[in-house]
């Protein structure tokens, strides 16, 4: 990977977001509300809940959604919310209603389609409507097969529009047939403020040094692109020649990929990302997504799965097991490097960062932040006064 791959400014700001909006708890709340409730989150894929009563349910910067397929073999999304006392109305992250969702608190019954079937004890309530008490529907998208929901209304286009510029790029994954890899879904704690996160992960520069088996597969084959439009993109093709360690040498060795797929995605591994905060990764044996939530400052909520080609056989679940493998150690040495980078930022020493060419993704990434908080721009504003200059700098910006 070298800079001329990455097209960046020949003059341009190097220094990241002030030290302030990683440990304001004024802004991290902004943060939750204008990007992650308002902005598109996938929760699942629609073969992650193949018949009737089967649920995923996610929990998501103080919201709860639960993606449930109905008797008519629809898949709807609602808040896990009972409409009596706010109960959960499912408990697990997975499952299966059978004919009825039950709150587990009082009892209360819905239907698969979210409509009220009854309420405990019904006599000592007064006549309840099943529509207008049913559960509250959240919005929702099934793009390719994977269930999107906002919790609130924001600024995103749909799904659809928003990923279509890579249509033709991952219409040979066959997303829509896609079937989840058992066991695969996890959740790590991460001690950092969640652009952190983003910050590891929307460069490649650290491959080399941080990542072994990562720089094992691809050697100097990593391309980074910055965001545009909301997404990014990054391609890894896998390097010539024997590989030094035992994993990536027995994936290199025993994958064979999809005749489906081109001769440029046959040996490489394809990322993209969707803001604020989703990134998928397409291989030739499997596709994954991982993505990340906070919960406080210096507390975040990483979340990811593995899908595995509806045709795989003995080999290609080979293969996946060895690609999983290289990710988990992947996953661990970046959880490292982003709690160092927390860390960092509260020591007397600390004087900013200085970006690389090869970090241009990080620069344009904050810079979609800055166009939904323009106060990054300057000094932390005063307490209890950050959405109010935010708004008066957006006011200010659209005249």
């Amino acid at each position: 990977m070298d800079a001329q791959n990455i097209q960046v400014p020949a003059q341009w700001d190097r220094h990241g977001l002030p030290a302030w909006s990683f440990f304001s708890e004024e802004m991290l709340e902004a943060e939750k509300e204008q990007l992650f409730r308002r902005h598109w989150q996938v929760v699942c894929h629609v073969n992650d809940v193949p018949e009737p009563g089967d649920f995923m349910a996610a929990d998501l910067v103080g919201e709860r959604a639960l993606v449930i397929r109905g008797k008519d073999m629809k898949v709807r999304a609602f808040h896990n919310l009972c409409r009596h006392r706010g109960s959960r109305v499912v408990a697990e992250q997975s499952g299966n209603c059978k004919s009825a969702i039950i709150c587990p608190f009082h009892g209360w019954a819905y239907n698969l389609d979210g409509t009220l079937r009854g309420a405990a004890q019904p006599q000592s309530l007064p006549d309840l409507d099943p529509v207008e008490m049913g559960l509250k529907p959240i919005e929702m998208e099934i793009w390719q097969g994977f269930v999107f929901v906002r919790f609130k209304e924001g600024p995103q286009p749909s799904v659809a529009e928003i990923m279509a510029r890579f249509d033709d790029e991952l219409a040979q994954y066959d997303l829509e047939n896609l079937v989840p890899a058992p066991g695969s879904f996890w959740a790590e704690e991460i001690k950092a403020n969640w652009k952190c996160v983003r910050d590891v992960d929307n460069e490649g520069y650290h491959v080399a040094m941080a990542h072994p088996g990562l720089h094992d597969l691809f050697g100097a084959n990593y391309h980074d692109e910055p965001f545009t439009d909301g997404t990014s993109r990054s391609l890894g093709q896998f390097r010539e020649g024997k590989h030094r360690l035992w994993s990536v040498e027995a994936y290199h060795r025993v994958l064979e990929a999809p005749a489906r797929l081109d001769e440029d995605h046959k040996a490489a591994w394809l990322y993209v990302g969707m803001f604020p905060n989703l990134v998928f990764g397409f291989y030739p044996d499997s596709v994954i997504f991982y993505h990340e939530f906070p919960v406080e400052n210096g507390k975040t909520i990483q979340r990811g799965t593995t899908y595995r080609h509806c045709d795989e056989d003995r080999r290609m679940r080979l293969a996946r097991y060895l690609s999983m493998r290289i990710d988990r150690i992947t996953s661990k040495e970046d959880e490292q490097l982003i709690e160092w980078t927390w860390e960092a930022a509260f020591s007397s020493g600390f004087d900013g960062v200085v970006l690389s060419d090869l970090e241009y993704g990080v620069k344009s990434y904050h810079d979609k932040l800055r166009e939904i908080f323009p106060v990054l721009d300057g000094d932390e504003p005063p307490e209890g006064m950050l959405l109010r200059e935010n708004e008066k700098l957006l006011s200010e910006a659209a005249r």
